[in-house]
């Protein structure tokens, strides 16, 4: 039997479709873009409209609800793991948009040999992320503001939190 909680990928799953916006997608273009098979997407799209993330087609995302779970949830739900200073991708409160308003001594980044960056190592939500991400500028910038929030001091994920609410505020008037 499948379970019907959610799982880390359903982060990315629903991510990836809000910075998609209005352009049509199916199943396999989600699979190829996230770097993971078509069963992992079904099965996440499936456990998304169980959790009433997703709307009842499965092809739009309930944006009030995930935020919701996003500035309420995803903190406790999938707390951030460090794991020491490493080459990769910057991250959190070091990347864009919210590297433009905060200014850190500490480079947060998701560890990858790609990277150009050195810092504090987080593990992503999902290993997919690193690959996802560097075929999609809106959705690093959706992941990142994501770490900010599982990561983050009160202002961090207060200004991840306002970023989130307009990005999401756009995609639920598409």
């Amino acid at each position: 039997m499948k379970t019907k909680s959610m799982k880390p990928q359903d982060i990315l799953v629903l991510a990836k479709i809000v910075a998609m916006g209005k352009k049509p997608w199916n199943g396999q273009d989600l699979a190829t873009e996230l770097c993971i098979s078509k069963s992992e997407v079904s099965e996440s799209l499936n456990r998304s409209k169980y959790a009433r993330l997703l709307d009842f087609s499965k092809r739009k995302v309930n944006a009030a609800t995930f935020l919701e779970f996003l500035e309420h949830g995803i903190r406790y739900v999938y707390p951030a793991e460090t794991s020491g200073r490493q080459k990769g991708f910057l991250t959190a409160f070091s990347a864009a948009p919210l590297n433009k308003k905060i200014a850190s001594q500490t480079a947060m980044v998701w560890a990858s040999e790609n990277g150009t960056a050195l810092g504090e190592s987080i593990k992503p939500l999902y290993p997919a992320v690193v690959k996802a991400i560097q075929k999609d500028k809106a959705l690093y910038e959706l992941l990142s503001l994501i770490e900010a929030i599982r990561i983050g001091r009160v202002r961090e994920i207060d200004l991840a939190k306002n970023e989130l609410k307009a990005r999401f505020q756009n995609y639920a008037l598409q």
